[in-house]
């Protein structure tokens, strides 16, 4: 083998420094005696007693000079620090001195020398091992370690104890090398390093614990100074990597989210901020960095420009950013909840930070944007979203704990909440107030127009109303009220300009002109336009204020002006037409024949076909008064006393057919669905005080007439006794005594409704003496009468006197 012989060196007592001495035959596999004895001793033996010098030939002749230029004279295998590969800088500084920033400039100086000469030398020495085991040839099969150390047939002896190794020194990190740790994200362990390293500066200052062993010239005041720049630097780098993983988390899985920004990275933000909080124990309330708050910070500031970019394209004004602001906290406190939360520590309570950042960041939004001057569907839109949607569909759905014990608090403040409620009323009461007089206005241009069309100014009215009045509420009880008293005020002045236009309308003598049918179509409309208003103005005064009273009777008031001033002229029409049949009433050709009343039923029937277009609660308060004042009409020309019922047999004729009319009458009105029952009884009342004899039965008749109708007086029961021709003054004052008792039991004062009144629209003429009269001129009519000499009547006493 001459090649392997080459590898010798010229004279072989000699041996060179960082060679294996070989014999003259250069042969490394000749063994040597001397060789043999002095690498005993550093080698040692196998546990069966065999020499490891071949091993070490082969260590040696495999390590050659690149490995041994770092070992330090009086180096032997086993020694301390065996086996741990060392660099340049290792070499040349001292074991357990931390390399600063300051002595990297060594290393962009050397431009990698280290790591091509390391290159180089395994290189080579991978190529004589390669040549070596080509000229031994195949490895022979060796006996295993537990067959030379155990002979066959003997019991394996146990093994020796352990001896526990002497515990490794642990290099600290230069501030690159930290700084490395840091933008590869891994934070916990880079944190670790700046707190040693702060320690140390704190102990090279006199602050701390005792420094670590340190080269000569590191504890000066230079290298003090420097390192606490390290320090502060470091925390700079750590710190914007922390608040880039909070900002990058809240992005979720997706194309905008970091490679490395994910349940690990929480993680270790997480363990930092531990690590943290434990050394601003340490570091006193003066020197802590407080680093959990700050990162309470750094998610209000994520929060912050998520929902600012989540805001501006949203379609639909304030309305729809409201919308998009919902879409984006539900979207990333589920993420909070799902994923960000359970991967930080449990003491940091992470989930109510973000909760707190995000309604901090709204809460800056929703207060920018009140002190915008905004419309009023916006104002709406943003007192809605804030007493409404945001408690019940944002903090409802995340974590109504945090809501229910206000730990969150409101999102704008008392102050700014009354500002926008109170420019929410003063713009209500402009608008509306000026969209219904533009109403009503454009309405009262069509009622005097030949076209027959029902009025949509109730409609029109209630809409413009309730479009505020129903918003109100949803947002809240007390601007509900306000919102109700606002428009209640408003629709009283509108219905008091309804009033006054309706009263105009059918004052004005060119309506007149119009076609009949046309004029009862209009006034029919006026008239529906009560109902809805007057149910608006009840609800409205229900929700409102106590002070909306005054309103509510102003607005109640005015409506029934007009529902009355409509049902008036509806009914003076109507009977304008119905007078010539009442004219044939209570005369000798009424009591042989029913034309008249037959006239008036079918007039009252085909008339009432067009007043059913009336709503109901005006129709049933219309047919009411028809109802009265047809009985009232009927009954006039007997208080007139055209007929004299003096004889039994024409009282009898007279009451049968009033009873008979009485009927018909109260037939028709039940059709026509009158509700005014207690006007069935005052026709076969009076036709009882005509009927009855004797003056007990008289007299309860006539109580029960006065009980029933307190508008009764004694001229209405005297007309009826001239009318029967009762003149016995005992009987006549017995009768009319019972009306003057209950007229004084009750002060004189009887009350008088308006939807009660009978009596008090039939006249009684002045009565005349002539029931004091003889019978024979008792008959004669009142026209020959006044034809008769009367009596002078006496002069007064002083006048004769004067003479």
């Amino acid at each position: 083998m001459p090649i392997l012989k080459s590898l010798g060196v010229a004279d072989s007592k000699v041996p060179r420094a960082g060679t294996l001495p070989l014999r003259s035959s250069r042969n490394p596999f000749e063994e040597v005696s001397g060789l043999e004895e002095e690498e005993t001793g550093e080698l040692g033996t196998l546990p069966n007693g065999t020499s490891c010098r071949s091993r070490a030939t082969l260590e040696k002749l495999a390590g050659l000079a690149p490995f041994r230029l770092g070992r330090s004279p009086g180096w032997r295998v086993g020694s301390p620090g065996d086996g741990q590969p060392r660099s340049f800088l290792g070499r040349v500084l001292t074991p357990g001195m931390r390399r600063s920033s300051a002595d990297f400039g060594l290393l962009a100086r050397l431009q990698g020398t280290r790591a091509q000469g390391n290159e180089e030398a395994a290189g080579e020495a991978e190529r004589r091992l390669a040549f070596l085991r080509l000229g031994r040839g195949p490895k022979p099969r060796r006996a295993s370690l537990a067959e030379r150390v155990v002979p066959a047939g003997e019991a394996a002896p146990e093994p020796p104890p352990k001896v526990p190794e002497p515990p490794k020194m642990k290099e600290p990190l230069s501030v690159l090398e930290i700084l490395g740790l840091i933008q590869q994200r891994e934070l916990a362990r880079a944190d670790e390093h700046i707190l040693e390293l702060e320690a140390e500066e704190l102990a090279s200052s006199g602050g701390g614990a005792p420094e670590p062993p340190k080269a000569e010239g590191a504890g000066s005041p230079a290298s003090g100074g420097r390192r606490a720049r390290d320090v502060a630097l470091l925390y700079e780098a750590l710190q914007r990597e922390l608040w880039a993983v909070v900002r990058e988390t809240l992005a979720g899985p997706g194309p905008g989210a970091g490679v490395s920004a994910g349940p690990g990275a929480v993680a270790q933000l997480g363990q930092v901020l531990v690590q943290e909080e434990a050394a601003d124990g340490r570091r006193g309330p003066e020197a802590a960095r407080k680093l959990r708050a700050r990162w309470a910070e750094a998610v209000a500031r994520a929060a912050r420009e998520r929902l600012e970019a989540a805001a501006p394209g949203a379609p639909g004004g304030l309305a729809g950013q409201l919308e998009a602001l919902r879409g984006r906290l539900l979207e990333d406190m589920g993420v909070v909840r799902g994923r960000l939360a359970p991967s930080y520590p449990a003491g940091l309570g992470a989930f109510g930070v973000y909760l707190r950042g995000y309604h901090g960041a709204l809460a800056e939004w929703i207060g920018a944007a009140a002190r915008r001057r905004l419309p009023l569907t916006d104002r709406y839109a943003l007192l809605h979203w804030h007493n409404q949607e945001y408690p019940r569909e944002v903090l409802g759905l995340v974590d109504m704990v945090a809501l229910e014990n206000g730990e969150l608090g409101p999102l704008l403040s008392p102050g700014t909440l009354r500002g926008l409620e109170d420019e929410c009323v003063t713009d209500v009461k402009a608008q509306t107030r000026a969209a219904l007089l533009r109403v009503l206005q454009e309405d009262e241009e069509r009622w005097g127009s030949m076209e027959d069309g029902s009025s949509s100014l109730a409609q029109d009215a209630c809409e413009l109303l309730e479009e505020h009045t129903e918003q109100a509420p949803r947002i809240s009880q007390e601007f509900g009220e306000r919102m109700a008293h606002c428009c209640l005020g408003g629709l009283a002045e509108f219905l008091q300009s309804f009033q006054q236009r309706v009263e105009r309308f059918h004052e004005n003598p060119g309506i007149r002109e119009l076609p009949p049918d046309i004029y009862i179509s209009r006034t029919i409309s006026l008239v529906n336009c009560g109902p809805p208003l007057r149910a608006l103005v009840e609800r409205l005064a229900r929700v409102g204020a106590p002070e909306s009273e005054p309103a509510r009777e102003a607005a109640a008031s005015a409506l029934d002006r007009v529902t009355r001033l409509c049902h008036q002229v509806l009914t003076d029409l109507l009977f304008q037409e119905l007078q010539p049949h009442f004219n044939k009433l209570m005369c000798s050709k009424w009591l042989n024949s029913s034309e008249a009343l037959d006239g008036i039923v079918s007039t009252l029937g085909a008339k009432a076909l067009a007043l059913r277009r009336m709503q109901d609660e005006p129709y049933q308060a219309l047919v009411a008064e028809l109802h009265r004042r047809a009985l009232v009409e009927y009954l006039r020309p007997l208080f007139r006393r055209r007929l004299n019922c003096g004889s039994a047999r024409t009282r009898s004729r007279v009451t049968g057919r009033l009873r008979e009319d009485a009927a018909q009458l109260q037939r028709l009105f039940r059709r026509l669905e009158s509700q005014a029952s207690w006007l069935d009884a005052v026709v076969p009342r009076v036709a009882e005080v005509l009927h009855l004899e004797d003056t007990p039965s008289i007299q309860m008749e006539v109580g029960m007439l006065v009980r029933d109708y307190p508008d009764i007086r004694q001229k209405h029961v005297a007309a009826l006794l001239d009318m029967r021709g009762l003149r016995h003054t005992a009987a006549r004052h017995e009768i009319l005594a019972v009306a003057r008792d209950l007229e004084v039991s009750d002060g004189g004062t009887l009350p008088r409704p308006r939807d009660r009144a009978f009596f008090t629209d039939i006249p009684v003429p002045p009565r005349l003496f002539r029931s004091s009269l003889p019978p024979l001129l008792g008959r004669l009519p009142l026209s020959r009468l006044a034809c008769l000499p009367w009596p002078r009547p006496p002069s007064p006493p002083r006048a004769r006197a004067r003479r």
